[in-house]
């Protein structure tokens, strides 16, 4: 049955569909939970204290984790579920990385919201890494030369960090499994309030105003619509 689970790719396989799955079941208990539902199990509050699923979660990835390091190569099976273990634990801490950024209970305000966006963030860079991708990789760019392939790598990564100044996050973190993003990203006009615009975009200049304009346009639209997945997946939040 584990014949080919040595290879990284089927364990990558059981971290993706472990994170995947305890996304969606934790969403739906918590939902099931904040509507007061009398038969499903409520929060754990031993002592009179909530335990956030971040805590067996942050468990979780340190057992799969360890589990994965320590047993030998040789047994595929414990080595798939080390990380299907480890996508468990992963789902878990990420649903909650709102209240740890913020070191406060923002779950069910729009601020936690980021827990979404982290949680389909690690599933897009999990599932392109299943589909073939690899890190900062151009491999059929490379051929035998390593001063080429450092090369390409550094002006990757270093278009993928202007795209993140510019607050193009998505562009900038799934560039590096994606070849070109990251050049789009860091060459299109910076996002209003991000660290770029504040710093290159003087008030009232023509940059600025077009970059108001670009996300009144464009951006608002395609957040609404991700604000209207994200609550048909996670529930609604206060405020909205």
């Amino acid at each position: 049955m584990f014949s080919t689970l040595h290879l990284p790719q089927t364990r990558l396989l059981f971290f993706f569909l472990g994170l995947v799955v305890t996304f969606v079941l934790i969403r739906i208990s918590v939902r099931m939970i904040r509507a007061k539902v009398r038969w499903w199990p409520g929060n754990i509050t031993p002592g009179g204290t909530h335990i956030h699923h971040v805590v067996f979660g942050t468990v979780f990835m340190l057992v799969g984790g360890v589990t994965g390091l320590a047993v030998p190569d040789e047994e595929h099976g414990w080595r798939a579920a080390a990380a299907a273990l480890l996508g468990v634990g992963a789902a878990l801490v990420l649903d909650e990385f709102a209240l740890i950024l913020h070191l406060r209970d923002v779950y069910w305000e729009k601020d936690g919201r980021l827990s979404v966006d982290a949680v389909f963030l690690a599933i897009g860079m999990t599932g392109l890494l299943l589909l073939g991708a690899r890190p900062l990789g151009y491999d059929e760019f490379y051929g035998e030369g390593v001063w080429l392939r450092v090369v390409v790598i550094l002006v990757n990564l270093g278009f993928a960090i202007v795209a993140l100044l510019k607050g193009k996050v998505w562009t900038g973190l799934l560039g590096l499994l994606v070849p070109v993003l990251p050049e789009i990203g860091a060459l299109r006009l910076a996002r209003p309030g991000s660290p770029w615009a504040r710093w290159r975009y003087t008030e009232g200049s023509r940059k600025l105003r077009r970059a108001y304009r670009r996300e009144a346009r464009v951006r608002q639209p395609l957040i609404r619509a991700k604000i209207r997945f994200q609550e048909f997946i996670s529930g609604r939040h206060e405020g909205d």
